[in-house]
């Protein structure tokens, strides 16, 4: 049996209608401990003040829509191959 690990990021309600997105890898007194603010806006309808520069959406349906978009860009690794170029020698000048 593998337990799953512990979450990263997690959703604190604030308010009635505001929550913030906390790191858990940075220390509650650490800036970056705080990723987002969201806010209701309506029923189906929440608005986002990002935090960090993350380039996600600033609305959302659901409050848990914005931490399941903040847990998708953790995943996604922004490394890639190296693109190659193609070796030519300098053009010849007339």
């Amino acid at each position: 049996m593998s337990e799953l690990p512990d979450p990263r990021f997690i959703l604190n309600r604030i308010t009635a209608s505001e929550w913030v997105i906390n790191d858990l890898r940075y220390a509650p007194n650490d800036p970056r401990h705080v990723v987002a603010c969201v806010y209701e806006l309506a029923e189906t309808e929440v608005e986002v003040t990002w935090l960090r520069d993350l380039p996600l959406a600033s609305r959302y349906g659901t409050v848990f829509e914005v931490l399941e978009d903040v847990e998708r860009m953790r995943g996604t690794s922004r490394a890639t191959r190296p693109i190659s170029i193609a070796h030519r020698p300098p053009l010849a000048t007339t």
